[in-house]
């Protein structure tokens, strides 16, 4: 018991210092963590709405939508780039004192968690500022996907961050896919313009199925059925104990090869 007590201190302690770290000497400071997203939403609100004016399509609330999209493929960009390079970046701690190495994992994952918490505020705010309030049902359904996010990121970083150590140039491979599956999720558009044998390509994209089902939710009240809700959860719940099971492959022989 209190070794689980040492590890929830050291794991929020690694967050805080990655959090503060992350902006220190900044002059905007943690402003940083709003601004980034929230610059991106504004730059392709404009092109969007001004240009191609997606309202004429009978989306009222496209920058709602828009918004809520791009906060949550950058938790997940955020928190994939994170956790790949988590060992890397706490070096000294895998090679000179006995950590344990999923903590260093966790605790950054947590700090992109703490960022998007931060976000969230700026969705909320747009929320009650166009005077659009979801249903409880559909906040319920954001939460909960937002959660499956973080299993994601989580997931990802168990299998990746101990792969990275020895192989540098998955930070780059992840970047070009990163960038791919941003245009590959229904973010800047809506998933119903394209055809359906496309839209059920696009969702196997798993943030694409998250962003769709999210934007439908609180905007229009739609939600995915039952079963496309379970078997996602079925293939998060794999993708997790696959993310342990190459972790615990892979993470004795870190430390050799750092």
């Amino acid at each position: 018991m209190r070794h689980h007590e040492n590890y929830k201190e050291l794991i929020w302690t690694l967050a805080k210092t990655d959090f503060k770290l992350r902006y220190h000497g900044s002059v905007l400071g943690y402003v940083w963590a709003i601004l980034k997203p929230l610059l991106m939403f504004l730059v392709l609100n404009f092109v969007f709405s001004s240009v191609f004016n997606p309202k004429n399509s009978g989306s009222e609330y496209y920058s709602l939508q828009l918004l809520t999209g791009i906060m949550m493929f950058s938790f997940f960009s955020e928190g994939t780039s994170a956790g790949m390079g988590s060992l890397i970046s706490k070096a000294q701690l895998v090679t000179k004192i006995y950590v344990p190495r999923w903590t260093i994992i966790l605790a950054s994952t947590i700090n992109a968690a703490l960022i998007y918490l931060m976000n969230l505020l700026v969705i909320v705010f747009f929320f009650v500022w166009k005077g659009f309030i979801p249903s409880v049902a559909a906040i319920v359904m954001f939460i909960f996907f937002s959660f499956l996010i973080y299993v994601i990121i989580l997931s990802f970083s168990l299998l990746t961050a101990p792969l990275f150590v020895k192989f540098r140039d998955l930070a780059m491979i992840w970047d070009v896919i990163l960038s791919i599956l941003f245009y590959a999720s229904p973010i800047v558009y809506p998933l119903g313009i394209l055809p359906v044998n496309v839209q059920q390509i696009i969702l196997i994209n798993p943030m694409a199925f998250i962003i769709h089902f999210t934007k439908e939710s609180l905007i229009n009240n739609h939600f995915a059925d039952l079963w496309q809700n379970l078997l996602f959860v079925l293939m998060v719940g794999v993708f997790f104990a696959l993310g342990v099971f190459f972790y615990r492959k892979l993470i004795p022989r870190v430390a050799e090869n750092m």
